[in-house]
């Protein structure tokens, strides 16, 4: 009897542990595992269980695998990732960002994400960076003249919605007609007509029929300067910061010194008149009445050398454009041409219109081009890589 009450006392001793020993005792094996083998062990435990559990656990589970990383970043002094992350979303994307909890708001004010909204959308928008000029509000963007004039983050938040408002409101003005109509009479004592103009936020430039070149104040419509050295009608042109290039039915070019009016430069090569003309990034390209087309390498305004003459055009070459890829060119033979801008070389004729292309604008893979079969046409994706 008392071997068998040592027995039965020894196996009751095991029994009387509780289940908080025995769960810290698990643990404690628990933790010396690897972690391939907890997986493994928590995978046995999870079979064992029943339908109403897993329930249970997955409640439990599901907010700890939520993770707030936006409010967690800055606590490890990565407050420009939370900004870089959160300054891809949109309005819309940022406003709900704002409510999500105090740490979003913190993060969305502190790196001014309203105010890159606003910049990012000036500086690639026109329509905002025209707005934003005209109103004055471009004066707090990008660099302010003094950091001590810089606007509280909740300024950019209330201006969003101020300038999608006026936006809408011209949006509104143009669908309805509603405008204010100004004109500047370009007459002269020997002709009246204008073949071409440029503008932006200060002045406009015009190509007259009379041979002249006017540049138009915008904000009185006072006409500044006139510059004079054509010996035809200017039937194209177009301006940087510092020059003026124009082109005419007296066969040449002409390069003008936008603040002097003076002609810097005179280019001689097409027979007859220069229908059309565009430069960018140290190059040109021309197009004329003689059916061809002249590429030009512009080292400079004084400095400007024929690279190559495009030949393949039926009649006139009315209008060319390009980019860094393609040149393409629009002709009264009712073709679209296209070659390759760093080579010259021709690539493919694009074929639809009825009668001759009178304008054309090449962007992005896109062409549009209009004719007078009273047509617009070729709105194509170019895959000519």
């Amino acid at each position: 009897m008392h071997h068998n009450n040592g027995t039965d006392s020894g196996i009751g001793e095991d029994r009387l542990l509780t289940v908080e020993e025995q769960r810290r005792l698990s643990l404690e094996f628990f933790a010396g595992w690897r972690e391939a083998d907890q997986t493994e062990f928590v995978q046995l435990l999870l079979a064992r269980m029943s339908h109403h559990q897993h329930g249970q656990i997955n409640s439990f589970l599901v907010p700890m695998m939520k993770r707030d990383f936006i409010g967690s970043l800055p606590d490890k002094g990565l407050d420009h990732v939370a900004e870089l992350i959160l300054s891809f979303l949109d309005a819309y994307s940022l406003c709900q960002a704002e409510l999500v909890c105090k740490d979003w708001f913190r993060v969305i004010q502190d790196g001014f994400l309203w105010k890159k909204l606003i910049e990012q959308k000036v500086k690639t928008d026109s329509l905002w960076k025209g707005l934003s000029e005209r109103r004055g509000w471009s004066h707090w963007l990008f660099r302010p003249l003094d950091p001590e004039d810089e606007k509280e983050p909740s300024f950019y938040r209330e201006q969003y919605p101020r300038i999608i408002s006026d936006i809408s409101n011209m949006e509104n003005n143009w669908r309805s007609g509603r405008h204010v109509l100004s004109r500047i009479q370009c007459r002269s004592e020997m002709s009246k007509g204008v073949y071409c103009l440029q503008y932006d936020d200060s002045k406009i430039v015009s190509g007259l029929r009379d041979n002249t070149i006017k540049i138009w104040k915008k904000e009185n419509l006072e006409c500044v300067k006139v510059l004079t050295g054509h010996t035809g009608s200017v039937l194209c042109l177009q301006y940087d910061e510092t020059h003026i290039i124009t082109g005419s039915s007296d066969s040449t070019v002409r390069v003008w010194d936008i603040e002097t009016g003076e002609i810097v430069n005179k280019l001689i090569h097409h027979c007859e008149a220069v229908l059309h003309l565009r430069f960018q990034n140290q190059l040109m390209v021309t197009c004329s009445k003689d059916r061809t087309i002249a590429v030009w390498d512009m080292h400079s305004p004084f400095d400007i050398t024929l690279r190559r003459v495009l030949v393949g055009h039926r009649a006139a070459v009315n209008v060319v454009d390009f980019d860094d890829k393609y040149i393409v060119s629009a002709s009264g033979d009712r073709t679209i041409k296209v070659w390759k801008t760093e080579t010259s070389e021709f690539v493919r004729t694009l074929h639809g219109h009825r009668r001759g292309i009178a304008c054309l604008q090449y962007r992005d893979n896109l062409v549009v081009s209009g004719s007078s079969d009273n047509t617009i046409r070729w709105v194509v994706c170019l895959f000519m890589n």
